[in-house]
């Protein structure tokens, strides 16, 4: 191919997918060879119609797939969200525009397909704001010194009449849909998992990329016997030079349905003989965890990032399908590049919370990017932070007030998965 022609940009089909997953590992700088069993189970959880690469002379150079997805939003109700995975774009091929060529591809066919939004996980933070994009999630991780916290190693049982119990995967399988259903529902951020993420995530489908570890499984009953909560740990094991035990317990998953089965489940983790550290995964930056503690301070701080990035894409069913915090009126004026949510939206908020949206040509009382109301959608940033930023300009004196009470959650949103 002449050095000057574009590579093409088009779906994948069956026959370059695990090319294309070689290219997809490569941008990871992971390992760039690929099995024929890993790609045949990859395939078969593949939608290909929403597998693009970039091909350069018979070679994929670059990677995109996206896929259904339902996000929780305040309130309670999910959305429909085309989310976006496994983009990449091999050392070679940088700066000539194929991610944009993707993404803006994607991104038309999601609006017409009637995906209210389009969700992803950013590896770099640059990126994707400029394609309409806003970090509507967080993430903190501790880590917690075990011998500081002032808990009783000898009392792990919950004094709540619930119970612990150490389960297997085919049990996580059977129970953990149900639980993580009944979570999502109460949780803005949360996503859906599906069939093959529980079989993934539990080694039932016993081909990968990596070879499967089983870890540790705990599932927290009420008193009543219900399910409400499960944790998945793994041990990372140490010993001092003075021969003494000097573990730490990596927390993969911890979901509750109830704060006694959230703390229960972390006075279990702290109480593991030989375990003098936890670490806690990606929890909520508002988690109850350090609390849970008689010295919140041996829960200590170690990242600090952005999670679930937002692009809104139906003005009006995202905004109508989340609640808000007091009633009110905005008018909100949308500025998109890409035109796929650009426009002047009047915000109705009754009593109640429940609202209704609709195109206006009423003056603006705030304007912004797309990219910040993607920012705000679930609850989390602040109008005024934007606004004292340069990125909310407010249009009618006191209305960025009104909006900010409108739009902030009591809680802060989490997305406890990465996809």
């Amino acid at each position: 191919m002449s050095p000057d022609a574009r590579p093409e940009v088009r779906p994948v089909n069956e026959s370059e997918f695990a090319d294309w997953l070689r290219a997809c590992r490569t941008g990871f700088l992971q390992s760039p060879v690929i099995t024929p069993a890993y790609a045949a189970v990859r395939l078969a959880h593949s939608d290909l119609p929403r597998v693009l690469g970039a091909f350069d002379g018979g070679r994929c150079v670059a990677t995109y797939r996206s896929f259904t997805q339902e996000l929780t939003v305040p309130g309670g109700a999910v959305v429909q969200a085309n989310a976006v995975s496994n983009v990449t774009v091999s050392p070679t091929h940088r700066r000539r525009g194929l991610l944009t060529r993707m993404i803006t591809t994607d991104l038309a066919a999601a609006k017409e397909r009637g995906d209210a939004v389009a969700t992803l996980i950013a590896a770099e933070y640059p990126i994707y704001g400029r394609y309409g994009f806003g970090p509507a999630t967080w993430f903190t991780e501790w880590s917690i010194d075990v011998r500081r916290t002032g808990l009783d190693p000898r009392r792990p049982v919950p004094d709540d009449g619930g119970r612990i119990d150490l389960v297997d995967a085919a049990e996580v399988r059977k129970l953990g849909p149900e639980l993580y259903d009944r979570f999502r529902t109460g949780q803005a951020g949360a996503t859906d998992r599906d069939e093959h993420w529980w079989a993934t995530n539990t080694g039932q489908d016993p081909v990968g990329a990596e070879p499967w570890k089983e870890p540790y499984y705990a599932l927290y009953r009420s008193a009543a016997g219900t399910a409400e909560g499960l944790v998945v740990y793994r041990a990372e094991p140490h010993w001092t030079d003075a021969g003494q035990p000097d573990n730490t317990a990596v927390v993969e998953k911890l979901i509750a349905t109830s704060p006694a089965a959230e703390r229960a489940l972390w006075h279990f983790l702290c109480s593991i003989d030989w375990v003098t550290t936890v670490r806690t995964g990606c929890r909520a930056p508002d988690d109850l965890l350090p609390h849970f503690l008689p010295d919140p301070r041996a829960a200590r701080t170690v990242t600090h990032a952005d999670s679930l990035w937002v692009r809104i894409l139906d003005v009006v069913r995202a905004l109508e399908a989340r609640t808000y915090s007091t009633p009110g009126t905005l008018v909100l004026d949308l500025h998109d590049p890409a035109g796929l949510a650009s426009g002047r939206f009047r915000l109705d908020v009754r009593p109640g919370g429940a609202a209704e949206c609709s195109p206006t040509d009423l003056a603006a009382d705030l304007s912004m990017d797309v990219r910040e109301l993607g920012a705000l959608y679930l609850g989390d940033e602040s109008v005024l932070r934007l606004q004292a930023l340069g990125r909310v300009t407010e249009e009618r004196p006191g209305t960025a007030v009104l909006a900010d009470t409108l739009f902030r959650t009591p809680r802060r949103p989490w997305c406890p998965d990465i996809f």
